[in-house]
């Protein structure tokens, strides 16, 4: 009987123990706390577009390269070129003197019909925001070449002096009088000579019959 009352007590006592340990479990957990300001990601500023052509200056009919970097990756690029004549003095070309002494204009006279380059084409970076094409030009002048990324907003631009042929740059003026005059005074010596000749044959002739 007193074991049987003992079993019971340490029943009770270790249900009473365990009762709070539930209760507390079972009460509601305060809710985590969402007011705290995120924390915005490091600020990693884009890289500065820059396009450049290679080499800056050519001879009509040769064929640049432009290269375009820190655009946006994968996107396309569209390429406008506007062209501005060049100064009155081409460099590498010295001006045509007459033969008094001044100078005359270099006329480029071109007979051949090149394909016209086109003024707007497109080209298409890589993932790193790169991108590489040809151009051939077919106006001579000062070049520039203007790139803007369809996605990104991003633009550059560079600048190409194309340079006329030299073989298609005949002097055109009063310099051609000098080979003129030269050939003309040639003409005329060789109408004095012959003259002379013609009047000594005839006066040895007369001479040899008396």
């Amino acid at each position: 009987m007193r074991l049987s009352r003992i079993i019971m007590a340490l029943t009770v006592g270790l249900a009473i123990v365990a009762v709070p340990g539930a209760a507390g479990a079972a009460q509601p957990q305060p809710p985590a706390d969402t007011t705290a300001t995120p924390q915005p990601p490091p600020d990693y500023p884009p890289t500065t577009p820059s396009l450049t052509v290679s080499p800056p200056t050519i001879i009509l009919g040769e064929t640049v390269v432009l290269t375009g970097t820190g655009f946006g990756p994968n996107e396309t690029v569209d390429i406008d070129v506007t062209v501005a004549p060049l100064a009155a003095s081409v460099p590498g070309q010295a001006p045509a003197r007459r033969s008094d002494g001044t100078t005359v204009a270099m006329v480029r006279v071109d007979n051949s019909q090149p394909q016209p380059a086109p003024r707007h084409f497109t080209a298409q970076t890589d993932a790193n925001g790169r991108f590489t094409v040809s151009y051939r030009p077919s106006d001579v002048g000062r070049l520039t070449f203007t790139a803007t990324g369809r996605t990104s907003g991003r633009t550059a631009s560079a600048t190409l002096t194309v340079l006329p042929k030299k073989h298609h740059l005949p002097v055109t003026g009063d310099n051609l009088s000098t080979p003129l005059k030269v050939g003309g005074g040639l003409v005329g010596a060789g109408v004095v000579l012959m003259l002379s000749a013609l009047v000594w044959r005839r006066r040895h002739r007369f001479g040899m019959t008396r």
